[in-house]
C-alpha cells in the first residue's frame, strides 16, 4: 500500500529528529514548533503500531524498530535534500529569511555596512541579526550564518570561511593610568585592578614575555586578581573606558578607542593571543544561495579589516 503524503511528511520529521538528536533541534531546523514535531512522530508510531523512540529527559534513543525505519527514512530525506540542492543550483536568486548570529561588539561596530550592501544587492532577502557573545548552536537555534572569533574552530559539523585575523591587547584608560600609574613591568600588575572578560578564555591568564628572555610571567586574573568580571566584551570595554582598570580584549573591540586616545595600550611585553575571525554555517549537500552570497560578500568586505 503506497504511503500517503501525510505519512511521508511524518517520516521526514522522524528522520530529522534522529539526526538532530532532539525534538527541539529538529523543530528549529524544520521551521516548526517542538510540539508539532513531537506530534508527527507520535502519529507515525500510532499508524505503524510500533515504538520508534525511547524518550528521556536528557536524550532520545532508537528502538530496534525505530532503527530499521530510520535507515529507510534517511534515504528519503537524503534524496529530498539532493533534489532541493539541485534546484537551488540552477540560478535561484537569494531570497527569504537569513538568520545571522554575531558577537555584540563586532556586530555593532563592523556588520552594519556589509549587511546594508547585502540587502541592497538582494532585495528578496530579509535579515534577522542576533547578537550574543556566547557560542550558539547553529542547528538547534536555526541560525544560517554565525561569526566566530576564536583561536581555533572546534565544531566539526560546520563549514568555515576565514574573514581575517585579530589579536588580544592590554589596554587602560588614560584617567586610570594617571590615577594608578602606568605599569612598566608585568609584576607591577599585582598592584593594579584587572578587568576579566569571562567568555574570552584566552584572557583567563595574562602572559608576558620579557624582551631577550625566555621567561614568561603569567598573571592568573581569573583566579582572583581580577576585581571585576563580566560575560560581555561590551561591558568590559565600557568598564575600561570608565577607568575601572586594565582589560585584555581583542583588538577589534578597542582599535577605534585607542586611535582616539580614549584607551592606551600598555606593556609591550604582553603576549597577546592570535584569533581568527570566521563566518561559519552548517554542513550540507549545498548551502542555500542566500548563505553563499552573504559569506562571499563578507570575505570580500573584510579583505582589509578596519581594526
Amino acid at each position: 500500500m503506497p504511503a500517503t503524503p501525510d505519512e511521508i511528511l511524518s517520516m521526514v520529521v522522524f528522520a530529522r529528529v534522529v539526526e538532530a538528536g532532539s525534538f527541539t533541534a529538529a523543530a528549529a531546523r524544520l521551521g516548526v514548533s517542538k510540539s508539532v514535531a513531537s506530534a508527527r512522530v507520535a502519529a507515525l508510531e500510532r499508524q505503524l503500531k510500533v515504538r520508534l523512540l525511547h524518550r528521556t529527559t536528557r536524550k532520545l534513543a532508537l528502538t530496534p524498530d525505530g532503527l530499521a525505519l530510520y535507515e529507510r527514512c534517511a534515504r528519503i530525506t537524503a534524496a529530498a535534500d539532493e533534489a532541493a540542492a539541485a534546484a537551488a543550483s540552477t540560478g535561484d536568486t537569494p531570497r527569504g529569511l537569513l538568520r545571522i548570529s554575531a558577537p555584540t561588539v563586532f556586530a555593532q561596530d563592523y556588520l552594519a555596512e556589509p549587511i546594508a550592501a547585502f540587502l541592497a544587492r538582494y532585495p528578496h532577502v530579509r535579515v534577522e541579526l542576533g547578537m550574543n557573545d556566547k557560542l550558539v548552536d547553529l542547528v538547534a537555534d536555526g541560525i544560517d550564518v554565525a561569526i566566530r572569533i576564536v583561536p581555533a574552530l572546534k565544531d566539526a559539523g560546520l563549514v568555515a570561511r576565514k574573514l581575517g585575523s585579530d589579536r588580544t591587547v592590554l589596554t587602560a584608560a588614560p584617567a586610570y593610568l594617571a590615577r594608578r600609574g602606568t605599569p612598566s613591568r608585568p609584576h607591577e600588575l599585582l598592584e593594579h585592578d584587572c578587568l576579566v572578560y569571562s567568555l574570552l578564555k584566552v584572557a583567563d591568564e595574562w602572559r608576558f614575555r620579557e624582551p631577550g628572555s625566555k621567561e614568561i610571567f603569567t598573571l592568573p586574573v581569573a583566579e582572583g586578581w581580577g576585581r571585576f568580571s563580566a560575560a560581555s566584551g561590551a561591558m568590559i570595554r565600557e568598564a575600561a573606558l570608565a577607568g575601572m582598570g586594565l582589560a585584555v580584549l581583542p583588538s577589534f573591540m578597542v582599535a577605534r578607542h585607542v586611535a582616539a586616545g580614549r584607551l592606551r595600550q600598555v606593556l609591550d611585553s604582553f603576549a597577546g593571543v592570535t584569533l581568527g575571525v570566521f563566518a561559519v554555517y552548517p554542513q550540507g549537500p549545498r548551502p542555500p544561495s542566500k548563505v553563499r552570497a552573504l559569506v562571499d560578500l563578507l570575505v570580500a568586505h573584510f579583505r582589509t579589516p578596519r581594526w
